[in-house]
């Protein structure tokens, strides 16, 4: 099973690496638009790696964010926004006490839960994607780069909206998303029969009422996805000069790489452009703390929410 994965991950290498080259001695040109958080430490070994290898690799983040900052052999452009790594703390800090205090006893409370969730995100993204994609001078610097693809996690909106305004190729690469964007866009087969949907806590063994709720679920989660966007929407909208939506702009995607697999995830069908890459090792872990009383915290979006 061992070997299984790292073959896969190497193919998968391969693959995105065979993409960028235009030519046997040059390497080719790439845009990154990360997530913060885990998003992008679960990006940021391969973004090296491409770089490494001679590709021109491009980092577009945030001047303020948890996690992101300059990576190695990679070249690093930030945009304004309107608040700070401070401020981002503050805010993620209440944001989490109010979601780990809510009651998930129930499945209408473990929704409400989940919606609530929506929108606290779709203001965030909101900001964020008006402070790149209406910065002039950012987006034409990255036109005049000609980049060959684009790389980015599609939890972050901003990444796929750039990628349909620039014209270039996009590569998702994604561990859990906060609606099934994934499943919408490639409209990839779902079986709520017999798949638990994500955030409902429940098994691949269903009870008949739990495999009703979960086909309710799956009713509600389109409306969850264009909560989760709806302004997103408007300024993907507002860019392209055409009335579109995330999800439509998402079904173009040349790849998607999940990262996650079958030895942790329910089985379930997947489209030819999603591939399965399991999970990217970052570096040598450290020790864990002796000290007990380290407090743990879980990531807004997918950490936290996803069991």
């Amino acid at each position: 099973m061992a070997a299984a994965r790292i073959s896969v991950r190497s193919v998968f290498t391969g693959l995105l690496i065979s993409l960028l080259c235009v030519g046997s001695a040059q390497g080719g040109k790439l845009l990154v638009i990360p997530g913060d958080g885990s998003h992008w430490t679960g990006m940021k070994p391969l973004v090296e790696e491409l770089g490494r290898r001679g590709n021109q690799v491009v980092v577009v983040i945030p001047e303020a964010s948890l996690s992101m900052g300059p990576s190695e052999h990679t070249t690093t452009l930030t945009f304004p926004v309107p608040y700070t790594r401070e401020s981002m703390m503050k805010s993620m800090g209440n944001n989490l006490d109010y979601l780990m205090t809510t009651d998930v006893s129930t499945a209408v409370a473990r929704f409400k839960n989940y919606w609530n969730t929506m929108v606290l995100l779709s203001n965030f993204t909101m900001i964020t994607c008006e402070g790149m994609l209406y910065n002039k001078e950012l987006m034409q610097t990255l036109r005049d780069y000609n980049f060959d693809a684009l790389l980015t996690d599609p939890s972050w909106p901003v990444g796929i909206i750039a990628g349909a305004y620039l014209d270039i190729p996009s590569i998702y690469m994604h561990g859990s998303l906060p609606c099934p964007l994934d499943i919408m866009a490639t409209r990839c087969p779902s079986s709520v029969s017999y798949l638990p949907l994500r955030h409902t806590h429940y098994s691949n063994r269903m009870s008949l009422w739990e495999r009703t709720v979960n086909l309710l679920r799956s009713l509600l989660e389109p409306k969850a996805c264009s909560r989760l966007y709806i302004f997103a929407d408007k300024v993907a909208s507002d860019i392209l000069q055409r009335e579109t939506s995330i999800v439509e702009l998402a079904s173009d995607a040349a790849l998607w790489l999940m990262r996650f697999d079958f030895s942790f995830e329910f089985p379930m069908p997947l489209m030819p452009n999603m591939i399965m890459i399991g999970g990217i090792k970052a570096g040598k872990p450290k020790p864990l703390p002796q000290a007990a009383d380290q407090p743990l915290v879980p990531g807004l979006c997918s950490g936290w929410t996803m069991k």
